[in-house]
């Protein structure tokens, strides 16, 4: 099968592209947002090949799978075929609706089509967002799983986040300096170092993905500190690098870490004491990371996900588009 999409989220896509298709990924001058091309810091298949977007005409593109709003329109524009009419297509929705379930923003970009599958990445999304007339699913994450390195040799609590003082609350960045101010804190992912001038707190800026494997493996814990968000991937990889974690008992990360495996809770005292506990004792936190690796492997295993979205795809591609 022939599947046109974009890159996105990486530590999705890294795993979506495992599959037995062809993935078409569109590439525009100067790669940005609306055509990135293939990812330069993670190891794709060669089934992952770029496309020129003034190319994509000539393709016979089987199922389009989009994940932002604008998408849609790029395909009409790039293809000259209408996802959902003319091509089938899925939206898979990677994250929590802005402004919370009452806000304006919780009615989803498809809402109003019943001829795109909502693809949710977790029970929580679907829950939370108002489809409206458009049909959905839930297929958990997949994790391409990196193995167990955990060493804890370094008595420090890690955590990755994204454009952290952008986001705000909503990501916990309120959070990152009390937890620096009881235990080392290290930071990774994009822009984050702008967070300046915080004691106990140390930021590396977007690492490729194999040395931060190799990076977050040397902390003894992994904090999650977000609110208001999806589930993260970081969160599963450091589970099955064989770090214990310790959450924010908030959207899907709620359900997500069983009680050998670490600690969620809606408590701020009970994370900054959970937190310093698993840095302390390496021993603990050696066997709490065991726990939260054979409970990710089962849960987020890759074989799994393969298999619901190669099932879901043939469905899509083999049915007639719904009028709407």
């Amino acid at each position: 099968m022939k599947i046109l999409l974009w890159h996105v989220h990486g530590s999705w896509t890294t795993a979506f592209v495992q599959g037995d298709h062809d993935y078409l990924l569109p590439v525009v001058a100067g790669r940005t947002e609306l055509g990135r091309g293939r990812v330069r810091t993670r190891d794709w298949p060669a089934s992952v090949v770029e496309r020129p977007a003034e190319r994509l005409r000539e393709e016979d593109v089987d199922v389009v799978v989009l994940q932002q709003p604008h998408e849609a329109d790029l395909v009409e524009r790039w293809t000259g075929r209408r996802p959902g009419r003319d091509v089938p297509a899925v939206y898979v929705e990677h994250n929590t609706p802005r402004g919370g379930p009452d806000s304006p923003c919780a009615q989803h970009p498809m809402a109003q089509r019943n001829d795109v599958l909502v693809v949710h990445v977790t029970a929580f999304n679907q829950l939370f967002w108002d489809t409206g007339r458009a049909p959905t699913a839930v297929i958990e994450h997949g994790v391409v799983d990196p193995g167990h390195r955990f060493t804890g040799e370094l008595a420090h609590a890690a955590t990755a986040i994204n454009d952290p003082l952008r986001r705000g609350r909503v990501v916990g960045t309120d959070l990152l300096e009390p937890l620096a101010a009881r235990r080392p804190l290290d930071v990774f992912g994009l822009r984050v170092d702008r967070l300046t001038a915080v004691p106990g707190l140390t930021t590396y800026e977007d690492l490729p993905q194999h040395e931060l494997h190799v990076e977050l493996a040397r902390r003894r814990v992994y904090v999650h500190t977000a609110r208001w968000t999806s589930l993260d991937i970081s969160l599963i990889e450091a589970m099955l690098l064989g770090l214990p974690v310790v959450g924010v008992a908030a959207a899907e990360a709620a359900v997500s870490v069983p009680p050998d495996a670490g600690v969620v809770t809606t408590s701020r005292a009970a994370l900054l004491d959970a937190t310093a506990r698993f840095v302390d004792d390496r021993d603990a936190a050696r066997v709490a990371g065991q726990a939260a690796r054979e409970h990710a492997r089962r849960r987020w295993g890759l074989e799994r996900f393969l298999c619901e979205w190669d099932d879901v795809l043939a469905r899509v591609a083999l049915s007639a588009p719904a009028v709407g």
